[in-house]
């Protein structure tokens, strides 16, 4: 914590009512939602969706048509010293070719009014401290997406919002990622990521915000957005008399759908209901697995027909 912190209470980040319009294209459509503390909050869309345009609005950088983008009650731009309250990544982080990494994080350092020495602390924490010394030019994508991220920390924000974090990060980068930002949520901060990467956000999210064309489509927690989705709950099932069995359990009000490999799906019951179905019809089981539906499928169902060319 850096001394003299202007607040140490977390905030939410409230989207109401938010609308933009771009001549006859309207990019983000009366879309309301909120982030909460201490949470990771996967904001996902498919391309053109908006998604972007709201980060950008909520930063300030883009004025709304209607409606307002913030932190609690206040937006970006009533914040006193703002960078000590919100954290942004945007894009990779750009800085000047010949300066280093730590030179770098020290002029942001400045600017924002925190000791330098915060420099050394956020190169640390994203694990960037053997390149501090190294010139901005030899950074890879990677590694730009890392200073980036500790650009973003270097006044203790409580609000952190990162738009496709991963992009040229390898499996142990996306890893490191993930813990650092399941992390910073458990230390109570409100952390806002917007990212195509769809396993992964089911992996770090604890909740989502789902949009298509401007719209809200769906917010809540990823397990009760996955588990209210139509055919979300599954249950595959193989056995030598499919015909039976599709029978008693089609009888007991489940759903039945023959897979490609020949076992078959079932919805509408547990795979207890489906034991049990089978054993009074004296129907031999091979194969019995619960499975769930994943973020992916859910979000192509979710988003299926809804997303525009823009």
């Amino acid at each position: 914590m850096i001394a003299g912190h202007p607040g140490t209470g977390s905030e939410e980040i409230v989207v109401a009512g938010l609308t933009k319009q771009y001549g006859k294209l309207r990019a983000v459509d009366d879309l309301s939602f909120t982030v909460r503390p201490g949470r990771v909050t996967g904001f996902l869309g498919p391309n053109g969706a908006g998604k972007t345009t709201t980060l950008r609005m909520l930063l300030g950088l883009v004025t709304p048509t209607a409606g307002r983008a913030g932190f609690g009650s206040r937006r970006y731009v009533e914040l006193d010293q703002p960078l000590r309250h919100v954290g942004a990544v945007l894009e990779a982080s750009s800085a000047h070719r010949g300066r280093t990494g730590a030179n770098h994080l020290r002029v942001i350092c400045r600017a924002a009014g925190v000791p330098v020495s915060r420099a050394a602390e956020v190169l640390d924490l994203v694990g960037l401290t053997p390149a501090a010394n190294r010139k901005f030019k030899g950074y890879s994508l990677g590694m730009r997406q890392r200073l980036g991220i500790a650009a973003a920390m270097v006044g203790d924000p409580r609000v952190l919002i990162l738009d496709e974090p991963a992009n040229g990060l390898d499996p142990e980068g996306i890893r490191w990622m993930r813990d650092l930002l399941k992390m910073l949520a458990a230390e109570g901060r409100t952390i806002l990521v917007s990212s195509h990467l769809l396993s992964e956000m089911q992996l770090m999210a604890d909740d989502v915000v789902i949009v298509a064309a401007g719209r809200l489509i769906r917010q809540g927690p990823v397990d009760d957005v996955l588990g209210a989705m139509a055919g979300g709950a599954q249950v595959r099932v193989r056995t030598p008399q499919p015909a039976e069995l599709t029978t008693a359990l089609t009888a007991a009000g489940a759903g039945v759908t023959e897979l490609p490999d020949g076992a078959l799906s079932v919805t509408g019951a547990d795979p207890a209901k489906v034991g049990h179905t089978a054993f009074a019809a004296g129907v031999e089981l091979h194969e019995l697995l619960g499975e769930r539906a994943d973020l992916e499928q859910v979000f192509l169902q979710l988003t299926a027909g809804k997303a525009e060319i823009r």
